[in-house]
């Protein structure tokens, strides 16, 4: 965790934010897999984090703002606990290592939310997205389960957004070992990608670096060499000469943060001539897209950006036509680049996205389009200082999509689909890095990981 006044003044700043009222922070619990003591990987809720910092189950954060009082509610393991478990500090002197004064045991909770009930006291909480944690905030507030998401606190939410999404030194830290994690995984998968390898096996060893220098992996790992399926968790193929292996994965820091990564890698290490063209594409566009990031650019444009780029570089090889930034404007390119170009990362992958994603990446003055492809962009507003996001393009070629366009004769004055259909075994091709917006401009976050295709091309061999 981190030092005591961290997490002090973070939830100093959000009651000044809430301004009045109780907020009621549930940590997780440890979910059963497939009977009730045989569970899965215990983690933290990541709002619970940053404002408790304490990684472990069964414990609930109370913020009482009208008496500006920090409370921490659970309970010192017993005997049988310590035999199975071993021994743990207690919850009076985990609470002091974060900045905590007052401990209660859990059962005594409810009796502190009837009291505040009654005394008309408001009771913020964010919207769960664990059915457990759902059925203990309907037990303790009297709320049918099935309305609990819908009386989460919205001043809360926005509260909890505004403060989150602006990375601190320690944290953008925090990112960076997660990304010296991800360097080792992907310096290995160059190395590995060889004919007769199954994905399995690749797969296996990155989950294997995650764990053995981190928290493990930060979202199911996609490695494919159907890289057109967007969230392909799908790793039975083997590896043949002349395909190519997607990988979009990352992994969590010992205090969670996460790396999001994604490298594209030929199968035996060396691109063809086709692969290079389309590859050259991407990488112009994402680097087009993070040249322009800089405090008050809208992260949209550089959507759009990256968008055109790519269809520029399509129309070079005959697969676009027309004028591009026509196409763009319509939707046309989305038939290769079918989504976003990245989002927040920090404690979660998706930043906060169980919180509303249109209340992390939009706001008042920049609403969600409902075009295809550019409905999917999860962060579309204005960049500030401290944002850290990915910037993740990608060409793909889906040959359902295709074929479904082509027969409805959809945008045919930009898509030449005679050519389109030579690559209709291609599959996919995405690169992502995570990008911290700085005062005046941008940086890219952790050691280089090879990108070019030179490089890419030299680690592999």
């Amino acid at each position: 965790m981190f030092s005591p006044e961290i997490y002090i003044e973070r939830r100093k700043v959000l009651k000044k934010s809430v301004k009045s009222g109780a907020i009621i922070f549930p940590a997780n619990n440890i979910p059963a897999m497939n009977y009730p003591s045989n569970n899965y990987p215990f983690r933290q809720d990541s709002s619970f984090l940053y404002y408790f910092g304490i990684d472990e189950p069964g414990l609930m954060g109370l913020i009482d703002v009208d008496l500006d009082q920090d409370v921490l509610f659970g309970d010192n393991r017993e005997i049988d606990d310590v035999v199975w478990m071993g021994p743990a500090d207690t919850i009076q002197n985990t609470a002091k290592k974060v900045g905590v004064e007052f401990t209660f045991p859990l059962s005594e909770l409810e009796t502190r939310i009837i009291n505040y009930k009654h005394a008309g006291k408001e009771i913020h909480y964010l919207p769960p997205y664990r059915c457990e944690i759902s059925g203990q905030l309907s037990d303790l507030l009297k709320i049918d389960i099935k309305e609990i998401n819908e009386n989460a606190s919205l001043t809360l939410i926005k509260s909890v957004i505004s403060q989150r999404v602006i990375k601190s030194q320690e944290e953008i830290e925090e990112i960076e070992k997660a990304l010296d994690i991800s360097h080792e995984m992907y310096t290995t998968a160059m190395k590995m990608a060889k004919p007769g390898l199954t994905e399995r096996e690749i797969f296996g060893k990155l989950s294997g670096i995650s764990l053995a220098r981190g928290n493990g992996i930060s979202f199911p790992m996609i490695l494919s060499v159907h890289g057109e399926t967007l969230h392909n968790h799908h790793h039975d193929n083997t590896l043949e000469d002349g395909q190519l292996l997607l990988i979009d994965s990352g992994a969590e820091s010992p205090l969670h943060y996460a790396s999001d990564i994604t490298r594209t890698i030929p199968v035996k290490g060396k691109f063809t001539k086709k692969q290079k063209e389309i590859y050259k594409i991407v990488l112009d566009a994402q680097l087009a897209a993070i040249k322009m990031m800089k405090p008050g650019a809208m992260f949209k444009d550089c959507h759009l950006k990256a968008a055109e780029v790519i269809g520029l570089g399509l129309k070079k090889l005959g697969l676009m036509q027309g004028n591009i930034k026509e196409a763009v404007k319509k939707g046309a390119h989305a038939l290769f680049f079918p989504h976003g170009l990245g989002h927040h990362i920090g404690l979660d992958v998706h930043d906060m996205e169980g919180l509303g994603e249109d209340y992390v990446g939009y706001d008042s003055k920049i609403k969600r389009s409902n075009q295809f492809g550019l409905a999917y962009l999860r962060m579309a507003k204005a960049l500030q200082p401290g944002y850290v996001i990915t910037v993740e393009p990608g060409i793909y070629f889906i040959p359902q999509l295709i074929e479904e366009w082509k027969n409805s004769k959809k945008f045919k004055n930009y898509i030449n689909y005679d050519n389109v259909e030579k690559y209709i075994d291609f599959g996919g091709i995405r690169i992502e890095d995570d990008v911290l917006v700085t005062e005046k401009g941008h940086k890219v976050l952790g050691k280089p990981i090879p990108k070019t295709i030179a490089e890419i091309e030299k680690a592999c061999n």
